[in-house]
């Protein structure tokens, strides 16, 4: 195990969307952690769902960095951390990578880290090698060192592809089309982790068909000791001696990892339940109920009237409930599917969910969320983000509203007693106070 901040690292980058940054860093990690490394992975943006298959493949969290959301001290520390107890860093970037604001491209060089980039080598040859030039020259400075082929028909399709890299970039090898290793999607990305059949055998082959093209040495390290703020902040334990009931299965599965390490470090005790199971709501203080995929488990949900009777009481008795997008979207009064089922839900809001085939909302937000009376100030922000494709009918009133990052309004954040409920998918490190007040009476 590494014991200082220097470490290994590369950001995965592509020219686009759909290249294969996912399959190609989850083959990486897996190819590294079978010859004994430690590896650490990070996606930038917020996503839940590539993380989940990181996670997998790495044998550890896969945490996210964002310069919007999470914030630039936030990904140093964790960066710091991951260097002292691993001997490989992978940041999978998001988009291409010059897209976004901010872009992977500045997202890298904000932390130093060399670029390797992942590009769909089908039906080309010496074009690869242009791609890869434009990606490392169209804006100076960019320090991009490598470039692996995804997706090649054979051995020598993949000479011509390295035989047109220019002298600058260097070739990290290639994975070869392989339609049983292939990672399922669906609406909102890739299937979380637990719902891809043989995922560690996908895995695995995945590194088999890397392996014998891509260089198993490490590229130099980085000392991270260089960045700022590379020691976690001290949290206080505004949440010292509560428990907190969290929903966690495949209805309820956007959870970063960083919120709970959050949860913990302001002192909380964490109870992890399944409603899809059928398990009773733990004895609790709190409940966090997260994203996820209710409308797919529309009939089991239907049938938990104990749980959604329970929430009801927990509820009443003023404690604190915190729904996050798909858990919002079940304590409605009915949630209707894509193909026009109608599921009854707790009720406890009213109102109904619609699903619908185009997308409702998508973007980074912020939000100020005042506990007692009187207007709340930037230090009740708490940041995060909006992905969805439901709309909720409702007479309720916003409590407040998140506004985007350009400042335009968002989603609405809806109150009632202790119970809080949004689309908004919240970041806690962001502002542990904040998040702290979510979960306090």
């Amino acid at each position: 195990m590494n014991t200082t901040t220097a470490c290994p690292a590369l950001f995965i980058a592509a020219p686009a969307s759909g290249q294969g940054k996912t399959t190609i860093v989850a083959a990486l990690a897996r190819l590294h952690t079978r010859l004994g490394r430690r590896v650490r992975v990070f996606k930038c943006g917020p996503d839940f769902l590539d993380p989940q298959i990181h996670r997998v493949a790495a044998g550890a969290d896969c945490y996210n960095l964002d310069l919007w959301m999470c914030g630039e001290a936030d990904g140093a520390w964790r960066l710091a951390a991951a260097a002292r107890e691993s001997d490989l860093i992978l940041v999978e970037g998001v988009m291409g990578l010059y897209d976004g604001e901010p872009s992977g491209a500045e997202i890298a060089a904000r932390f130093g880290l060399p670029i390797l980039a992942v590009i769909n080598g089908a039906s080309m040859a010496a074009t690869f090698g242009a791609i890869a030039h434009g990606l490392k020259h169209y804006r100076p400075g960019t320090n991009l060192v490598g470039a692996l082929a995804n997706r090649v028909a054979g051995e020598r399709h993949a000479e011509l592809l390295r035989a047109g890299l220019p002298a600058d970039i260097d070739w990290y090898g290639s994975l070869a089309r392989d339609a049983d290793s292939a990672l399922p999607e669906r609406h909102l990305g890739l299937l979380p982790a637990g719902e891809i059949a043989e995922l560690d055998a996908r895995l695995d082959r995945l590194a088999d068909l890397l392996a014998p093209t891509a260089a198993a040495t490490l590229p130099p390290p980085l000392d991270f000791s260089r960045i700022a703020a590379s020691r976690a902040p001290a949290i206080a334990g505004l949440l010292a001696g509560r428990r907190i009931a969290v929903a966690r299965d495949a209805a309820f599965c956007f959870l970063y990892p960083a919120n709970l390490d959050c949860l913990r470090a302001l002192g909380a005790t964490l109870v992890f339940f399944s409603p899809l199971a059928g398990e009773a709501l733990p004895d609790c203080d709190a409940v966090w109920l997260p994203g996820g995929y209710p409308e797919l488990h529309g009939e089991r949900l239907a049938a938990q009237s104990a749980l959604w009777s329970a929430l009801a009481a927990h509820v009443a008795a003023g404690k604190p409930l915190l729904a996050e997008c798909g858990g919002m979207m079940t304590l409605f009064a009915g949630i209707t599917d894509g193909d026009g089922r109608r599921h009854a839900m707790a009720g406890l809001l009213p109102g109904e969910i619609f699903m619908q085939r185009r997308l409702a909302a998508l973007g980074m937000c912020a939000a100020r969320l005042p506990v007692a009376a009187g207007e709340a100030t930037a230090d009740d922000e708490l940041r995060g983000h909006s992905f969805h494709y439901s709309r909720a009918e409702t007479p309720l009133t916003p409590f407040a509203r998140a506004l985007r990052a350009d400042g335009r309004p968002g989603e609405a954040i809806y109150r009632q007693q202790r119970l809080t409920a949004s689309y908004m998918h919240f970041y806690f490190p962001s502002n542990p106070r904040a998040a702290a007040q979510l979960f306090l009476p």
